[in-house]
């Protein structure tokens, strides 16, 4: 069983403290929210657990099964099992979708011999569940693609890829309801024992299609508060006004 521990974390962007002190255990087969409202640093957490360059870790620790990741390049992070789907993902010109992700999960999985003709009816399976036509494989990545699609895309990485740790930054923005569903339930046939998933989100609209076990909330870098299921459903209701009184 897969288990990221983040111990004591603090990180800096342009020598401004974003993060402050943050302790989270994610475990294979747990499903983790991340809520706060904006400027809480959601995004920075998932930025600095891969390695942002722009962000600069001050203190504390990130062990994935035991492998100290804080001095490793994204690669090698990546390649470790971590995996980071962004909230704005960027196109990259000349590089097709589909070699991408032959080359990517070869990285990944250099013990594995799949023909290539397998690799491609798979990918075209789940091309179809996340609703992106087969005609992107020749696509380069996200170039010309609807923000939503760009969404999809990153879901499509997740399931072919089969990373250990998976964070998943604002899935939910700028997918309509039915993508949300699709999205959704990627993600609960992913979901298995040996892989752990950090939802960071603002709002509960996603946990309401994947309840999550754990919920978090972060506010001005630090953890203020951590809770079940029915902390997200409290938050929908009531806000972050509470937890910054109380």
């Amino acid at each position: 069983m897969s288990e990221l521990v983040i111990s004591n974390l603090s990180a800096s962007v342009n020598d401004k403290e974003i993060l402050k002190n943050v302790f989270l255990t994610v475990r294979g087969g747990e499903i983790h929210a991340l809520m706060g409202p904006n400027g809480a640093g959601k995004s920075t957490l998932g930025y600095v657990l891969m390695g942002h360059p722009n962000y600069r870790i001050t203190k504390g620790s990130i062990k994935l099964d035991g492998v100290e990741l804080a001095n490793k390049t994204p690669e090698e992070r990546a390649r470790a099992g971590l995996f980071l789907a962004f909230q704005n993902p960027v196109a990259v010109q000349g590089v097709k979708l589909s070699t991408f992700l032959r080359t990517a999960y070869n990285q990944l999985h250099p013990n594995e011999k799949i023909p290539i003709q397998q690799f491609y009816d798979n990918l075209k399976k789940h091309m179809q569940k996340v609703g992106l036509d087969e005609s992107f494989i020749s696509r380069s990545i996200n170039d010309g693609f609807s923000g939503g699609e760009r969404k999809r895309f990153e879901i499509l990485q997740m399931v072919m890829l089969r990373p250990k740790m998976i964070v998943l930054d604002e899935i939910d923005s700028g997918l309509d309801v039915d993508a949300l569903r699709m999205v959704a339930e990627e993600i609960r046939s992913f979901h298995n024992q040996d892989t752990g998933f950090l939802i960071i989100t603002h709002y509960q609209r996603i946990l309401k299609n994947i309840e999550p076990e754990f919920v978090h909330v972060l506010m001005d870098g630090t953890m203020a508060k951590e809770g079940g299921n029915d902390l997200s459903l409290k938050i929908e209701e009531e806000g972050y006004d509470w937890i910054r009184s109380g």
